[in-house]
C-alpha cells in the first residue's frame, strides 16, 4: 500500500487496486456499506492506511481517508471523514472504536494522534512554509498576523474568502475566515457549539429566521445542529470557535 496515491480520487481509485473496493458509511455507531446492503459492527474492523487531503480553493477544507479492512468478513474498504472543524463527531467516535493494523507505523493510538493530540498542522501545497502549532498546554495566537497572511495568499486573490485553523484540540476548533464583500457562508449546520466573533468589517448572521448584524468587537453564540448563514456586507474577519460535546474514548 503506497504512502500516496496523489488526490482523493487517485487515492480512491489507486485503494480499489489494492483490494479496498467497498465504500463505508457511518450510521446509528455501525459501518453501512450501501454497494452490498450490508451493516458490520466497527470492532470487526481494523484500520489499515491514513490518508488526509486538503481542499483545492481553501487549504482548510480537509478531509481525511482510513482505509480499513476485516478479517472476519473478508471484506476492505474507505471510510471518509472531514478534519478540523468540518470533522463528523459521529465519525470520530467510530474510528476511535477500530483497531490498528499490526504492521501500520500509525500504531494504536491512531484515534489521540489524528484528532485528540494534533500537535501542529503539516505544511501543504497551498502553505508551505512549515507545521503550525494547533494544540499545547499554551499556544500563542496573532490575529493580526494571521490576517495579513490570508490576505497575501492565492485563495482570498481567486475565491471571495479564505480561512486558517488557529487551534484544535479534541473537542475544540478555532478558525479564523476572512470574507470578502458580500460573499455568503450558505445554511448550513455545526455538530457542536459555536461562536462567532467579528474581528473587523461587519456580518449578517441568520438562524431560525432571525437576522442579527455584528461589527468589530461583538460576537453571537448559537447552540449545536441549528441552520444559521453568514453574509459579509463588506470585506471582514471574524473568529469561529466550535466545541463538540461528545465522550473521549
Amino acid at each position: 500500500m503506497k504512502e500516496s496515491y496523489g488526490t482523493l480520487s487517485e487515492t480512491v481509485n489507486g485503494l480499489k487496486k489494492d483490494g479496498y473496493l467497498l465504500d463505508f458509511n457511518v450510521q446509528q455507531e455501525r459501518f453501512l456499506c450501501y454497494q452490498t446492503n450490508t451493516v458490520l459492527s466497527p470492532e470487526d474492523f481494523e484500520i489499515d492506511k491514513v490518508y488526509r487531503f486538503e481542499g483545492a480553493s481553501n487549504p482548510d477544507d480537509q478531509s481525511v481517508m482510513y482505509a480499513i479492512s476485516s478479517s472476519k468478513f473478508d471484506v476492505k474498504g474507505v471510510l471518509v471523514n472531514g478534519y478540523g472543524i468540518s470533522a463528523d463527531s459521529a465519525t470520530n467516535a467510530i474510528i476511535a472504536r477500530l483497531k490498528t493494523h499490526p504492521d501500520n507505523p500509525v500504531g494504536l493510538s491512531l484515534f489521540k494522534k489524528e484528532i485528540m493530540e494534533n500537535k501542529s498542522n503539516e505544511a501543504t501545497a497551498l502553505r508551505p512554509d512549515g507545521d503550525r502549532l494547533l494544540n499545547a498546554s499554551l499556544v500563542e495566537i496573532d490575529l493580526n498576523k494571521f490576517i495579513v497572511s490570508l490576505k497575501q495568499e492565492t485563495t482570498w486573490t481567486d475565491s471571495d474568502r479564505n480561512s486558517i485553523t488557529v487551534f484544535k484540540s479534541y473537542n475544540t476548533t478555532i478558525v479564523l475566515i476572512g470574507l470578502h464583500g458580500n460573499a455568503e457562508l450558505k445554511p448550513h449546520t455545526a455538530k457542536g457549539n459555536i461562536s462567532v466573533q467579528v474581528l473587523d468589517g461587519e456580518i449578517k448572521f441568520t438562524a431560525e429566521q432571525q437576522t442579527v448584524s455584528l461589527q468589530k468587537g461583538q460576537m453571537i453564540c448559537l447552540q449545536e445542529n441549528i441552520p444559521h448563514s453568514v453574509l459579509a456586507t463588506k470585506e471582514s474577519f471574524f473568529l469561529l470557535t466550535m466545541t463538540i460535546n461528545y465522550p473521549q474514548p
